[in-house]
């Protein structure tokens, strides 16, 4: 009889636990990145954001156990590969390359690649603040040194005969050619210095023609640096991207975008790592997908930074299931009758213009 019970107990236990084993492969492992609005973290660690809602409530609807697991772009797609989750869910774009490895669900949101660039005000700004550097005062101070040798030959050939506007001491003399040199190069021509002698007319015949090629020259330069050093900032679309600065997320539809383009980039961890790098003049172009750039954007840049109104490459959202899932019928059966409701279309707008 006792061991009756010790049979019996034995195979309640393994019941139990076989029971409770099944309840675990159950539940579905849900990968996922933070990518505002579509997935967003709060301070207590729990997901939100439209990709998140929509997801949860095809679970509800299907009676899908889940729990999430926080990765990065790359293991959104490798994990499904390797068995390690049941479904990535993010701003997850759909590609040939990743179609090759994964499943995707139909699309619950359909964007595109933008360009994210500093304002106006601040490219001129940092246009105006690049010509002031270092070069421009050299080459100031060369011009005050040709000036100033001018001034000292035309005092040299004045000083005897035209005392009166060359005379004095040396400093006062010097002084006057200074001033006349630069007045005929700026063709002001105050009229109260001008050479009388006859060596003194000729270096002042040699220096107007002189001056009226340097002052055109120097003129020239300076409204080429303003205007190289505006243009060097300014994109306004694709054609521009590769003579700047770009920059883009590892990994992701835009890096893709930028490689098959040949067109240079660097890469950041995250969107506001990049807006930070931009907003201090460290980037000129951030390409992105456009309805994060622009949620990222009005909470904390929209005084420095715009997003271009065009669209560079078209991005349609889906949810990522591992090859041959047998839950992409449901899946797909169940988002598309979501997202046609006005419910979910209000719910997606509220979640897109929120601050």
């Amino acid at each position: 009889m006792l061991m009756y019970k010790v049979i019996v107990a034995l195979l309640m236990t393994l019941g139990c636990f076989s029971l409770n084993s099944q309840a675990q492969s159950d539940e579905m492992v849900i990968a996922t990145k933070q990518a505002p609005p579509f997935v967003i973290k709060n301070e207590q660690g729990e997901f939100a954001g439209i990709s998140i809602e929509l997801f949860e409530q095809i679970a509800d609807e299907l009676d899908i156990s889940y729990r999430y697991v926080e990765t990065d772009l790359d293991a959104l797609i490798s994990g499904l590969e390797q068995g390690q989750y049941d479904a990535s869910i993010a701003a997850l774009t759909v590609n040939a390359e990743r179609e090759t490895r994964v499943d995707f669900t139909h699309p619950f949101y359909t964007t595109g690649l933008a360009i994210a660039v500093p304002k106006d005000e601040n490219r001129l700004m940092s246009a105006v603040s690049g010509f002031f550097s270092w070069k421009f005062f050299v080459a100031l101070g060369g011009l005050c040194l040709l000036l100033f040798i001018v001034g000292v030959i035309v005092w040299l050939t004045e000083r005897h005969g035209n005392q009166e506007q060359f005379g004095g001491g040396a400093a006062k003399g010097i002084g006057a050619g200074f001033w006349w040199a630069a007045v005929t190069m700026t063709t002001v021509g105050y009229g109260d210095k001008a050479p009388a002698t006859p060596a003194g007319r000729v270096v002042g015949f040699i220096w107007m023609f002189a001056a009226i090629i340097l002052i055109s020259s120097f003129t020239a330069a300076i409204a080429t640096s303003l205007t190289v050093s505006q243009l060097e900032t300014q994109v306004q679309g694709v054609e521009d991207l590769p003579d700047v600065n770009v920059a883009t997320l590892a990994n992701s539809a835009s890096a893709d975008f930028l490689t098959h383009r040949d067109i240079d980039f660097t890469t950041v961890d995250s969107v506001p790592q990049a807006l930070a790098a931009m907003k201090k003049g460290q980037t000129d172009a951030l390409v992105y997908d456009k309805p994060i750039l622009e949620y990222q954007i009005n909470k904390g840049y929209k005084d420095d930074i715009m997003v271009l109104p065009d669209v560079i490459d078209r991005q349609d959202y889906a949810i990522a299931l591992p090859e041959g899932s047998p839950l992409r019928e449901q899946f797909n059966t169940t988002l598309l009758r979501i997202i046609d409701t006005d419910e979910w279309r209000e719910k997606v707008e509220n979640l897109l213009g929120s601050d």
